[in-house]
């Protein structure tokens, strides 16, 4: 069995007055695992750095570009029976602006903005979940000991 590395998952989240919101998407009927809520992922293309990948699938899926970009302290993983391998995804953490609107691609057929608890309880994966979790408490307290990396793109 095979470790690979070939997908991101991004969260994707705007502050407002009453504190962050994430963007949730929710998949479209001809998609795998359609109907599910679920943040931003997508594949690392061939030469691509995962941050790079991060970046280009917000794009491609809500039309949104990031003001900033931090490595959130987690990855999520999987595994695939179908091909017996497990799959390790490093996690981002996207801030965008408030105003900006959401153009979404073929892949989902809804899009929301919810608070934290909303997003813990509509995702589906207990990784994606821990995710939510890491990225508020270090965004809302500013904890300093969850190392967030921002990068520069």
């Amino acid at each position: 069995m095979k470790i690979i590395s070939n997908m991101v998952e991004v969260h994707v989240f705007r502050e407002t007055e009453a504190g962050i919101e994430f963007l949730l998407l929710k998949r479209s009927e001809n998609e795998i695992y359609a109907g599910l809520w679920q943040m931003v992922s997508g594949k690392i293309e061939e030469g691509e750095k995962a941050y790079e990948a991060a970046v280009r699938e917000i794009k491609e899926e809500t039309g949104l570009v990031p003001e900033k970009l931090w490595v959130a302290p987690n990855v999520n993983h999987f595994y695939s029976h179908e091909h017996d391998f497990i799959s390790v995804l490093p996690v981002f953490a996207a801030k965008i602006s408030s105003a900006t609107d959401v153009i979404l691609c073929d892949e989902h057929c809804e899009y929301k903005w919810v608070k934290p608890e909303e997003a813990k309880k509509l995702l589906t994966w207990e990784g994606q979940i821990k995710s939510v979790s890491i990225i508020t408490e270090y965004y809302i307290n500013h904890i300093e000991h969850l190392n967030f990396v921002e990068i520069k793109f």
